[in-house]
Parts: C-alpha cells; structure tokens; sequence
C-alpha cells in the first residue's frame, strides 16, 4: 500500500511519542516535515527523529506531497490550525480538545466535508490492546448488559511548574475535564455508545497558584487560575446506561480509575490515558479474574489515530478516531459546563457512532487485515 506523507505542526513535549511511532513504528506513514513558531524547536525534533526537513508552519502547508497535517499546537489554536490545513487541501489529525467551542468545531467539519477531507482527532488510546479488549469483553457479554460506569480522574494542582507552558493547563482547554477527559469520555463512547444527556457541576478551590518547586524555571511565581479544577457530572447514553465522571486538579497525585457494571460482572478498565494496564472482571461470586489482551498496540502508541486514517484514505473506509466522534466529545464537556452554569441537564446535539473495533488477527503494526 502506498505511504502517507504527513506534516507535522508544533513540536511540543508531545510531539516526540507522535514523531516516534509515526516514523518507526507505521509503515503507512511518511513524516517528511516538522514545523513550529520556534524554528530550532522544529530542526531539533526533525534531527533527532530523521525527519527530512524542517520549515514553517506556510512553507508545510504548501508541500504538495503532504496528505495528512498533525496538528499538535496548543488548544486555543487548534481550530486555526485546522483550518489552514483543510484550505490548503490536507486532511488534518489534531491533539484533543478537538476546540474550545462549537462553532469552530462545526466549521473544521464543514470545511472538510466540503472538500472531501478527513479529520481526526486524538484521543487515539481506545484503539489500543487494553480498551480494544475490553470492547470485545463486552460485546462477548462477559459483564451481562452493561447499566452504569464510572470514571474518575485525580491530577496534580499544577504548582510544580515544571511543564515548559504549564500555564495552559490552568486555562480553558488545560483544566480537568478539556484536557483528561477526551481519553474518559471517549473510551466510554467506544464502549457503550453516544451520550445523549449530561449534568454537571464545576468549581475550584484556588484562584491562583504559587510555583513552589525550587527546579522550576518559574519558581515563586504566582499566575491566576483561569477554569474550574473540580468537575463532577453525569451522563445518560443513548442505550440507557448512566454513568459518573470526576474530573479534578487539586492536588492529589496522578490517580485514574474507570469501571462499567454489568448485570453479571464488574469490568475494571486499564486507564483510558494509556494503552495497556490491568484488565480484570468481578463475577457474580466475588471471583476476581484477570484477562489476557486479545489486541496488540499495548506499548505507548500514540499516533495510531493518524496510522489508521492513513489506511483508510488509501482503503476508503471509514477512520476511527474520526472529527464526529471528537465534535461528540466536545458537545459532551461543553454540555457538563453549561449544566454546571445552569443547574438543568443539557441535551448532547452532536452526535456519533460508536466507532468499529479493530479486527481480530492484525499483523504486526498494520492496521488493515
């Protein structure tokens, strides 16, 4: 199958586990370019990763050979970014949030429906071995008829300031629910379906924070805290199942947990930002049993999302980590804040399929049987 060429925009922290899998790891994909507002940040990614050049943001877009942009800028620009990708005739794979709003999402899409291009959005982390296998545990029926699930997600407050733009995570698009709860909602969306009401409640304790690491470039400095670091909500699927998820930053460590109960078992889900982790069943009789993977991709592999839409362009088919399921996810969170504003439930518009499951059998890193 012929390789896809790709672009990739902002060269980040992230941006290396992206750089790696798509230049080592997917042989349907061909990084020839790497570019950032910071020119050295671009030319060090693409040396370390042997990316054949180095550019501007306007010089990639023009490249004639770029199919696909990756797009790993920061979330305020992210729609902007999309955008100049689509005008430019790229289909374009963007870090989550998918945008800030629903009118920059709605135009992303119909940008893209206009000119017969793709849109992908991260998070790609459902398609790997640990929540690929739980969907084949459900759907086998291993759990009964799942009823309820329940996510939960614990995160530093943030005062360490060692991230280069810590920043960002104390703004919209960086708080709790924009930036970790892609990976929970749609992990759930993959297991159970669309979402078609929610609730919510958002506060936060502090309105500022002190830098209080000492290795911190930024230490002692206080910046202010822009969004809510404390969200609780609820959300009611299409199917009928009701789920919870808390989503905070206010100072516990790192501390995920997701769980869906079923009529006949409890399936405790391997964290939604990972690709792997413990995978186990309660039975009816209390018996707690541990499942093997029935998928591979069990190693960090972001950039699959991007693999995938890659085949299916070159297939036909339809990509997983698609632009609707993102613009679904988006509807979601912004529904559990307006709620939060309101106090009433908010009715989810956008939405979704549930996306395929992989298929069973897939050779080593190829994604098409």
């Amino acid at each position: 199958m012929e390789k896809v060429k790709v672009g990739l925009i902002g060269c980040g922290q992230i941006s290396g586990i992206y750089l790696k899998n798509c230049t080592q790891t997917f042989d349907i994909l061909e990084v020839v370019a790497c570019a950032d507002l910071v020119p050295e940040l671009a030319r060090k990614q693409a040396d370390e990763f042997g990316v054949p050049k180095a550019c501007s943001v306007e010089e990639l877009l023009a490249d004639p050979e770029i199919e696909i942009v990756i797009n790993l800028t920061a979330p305020k620009v992210h729609a902007q970014i999309n955008m100049k990708a689509l005008e430019a005739g790229k289909h374009v794979y963007t870090e989550k949030p998918f945008a800030l709003n629903r009118e920059e999402a709605d135009q992303v899409l119909a940008l893209a429906e206009a000119k017969g291009l793709r849109v992908g959005c991260a998070p790609d982390t459902f398609l790997g071995g640990g929540l690929q296998t739980c969907r084949k545990l459900i759907d086998d029926g291993w759990i009964g008829t799942p009823y309820a699930a329940n996510g939960t997600i614990f995160m530093g407050g943030g005062s360490g300031g060692l991230h280069p733009n810590f920043q960002n995570f104390l703004r919209l698009g960086g708080d709790p629910l924009f930036d970790m709860g892609p990976y929970y909602l749609t992990a759930m969306v993959f297991l159970l379906g669309p979402i078609g009401n929610v609730s919510g409640f958002a506060a936060q304790l502090k309105q500022q924070i002190t830098v209080d690491n000492p290795a911190s470039p930024r230490y002692g400095e206080t910046v202010p805290v822009e969004a809510p670091t404390n969200i609780a909500a609820s959300l009611q699927f299409d199917n009928g199942v009701i789920a919870g998820l808390q989503a905070a930053k206010e100072g516990f460590k790192y501390t995920p947990r997701m769980e869906v109960y079923g009529t006949e078992g409890i399936l405790y889900v391997p964290d939604p930002n990972n690709f792997s982790g413990p995978l186990m069943i309660k039975q009816q009789n209390g018996e707690v049993k541990e499942f093997p993977y029935s998928h591979g991709f069990t190693e960090n592999s972001r950039g699959i999302g991007i693999a995938d839409m890659a085949y299916a362009i070159r297939s036909g088919r339809a990509h997983r980590a698609s632009g609707t399921l993102a613009r679904h996810v988006l509807d979601v969170m912004i529904g559990i804040y307006e709620s939060a504003e309101t106090g009433r439930h908010v009715a989810v518009k956008a939405s979704c399929d549930r996306p395929a499951p992989l298929p069973l059998g897939l050779k080593y890193n190829m994604l098409d049987a």
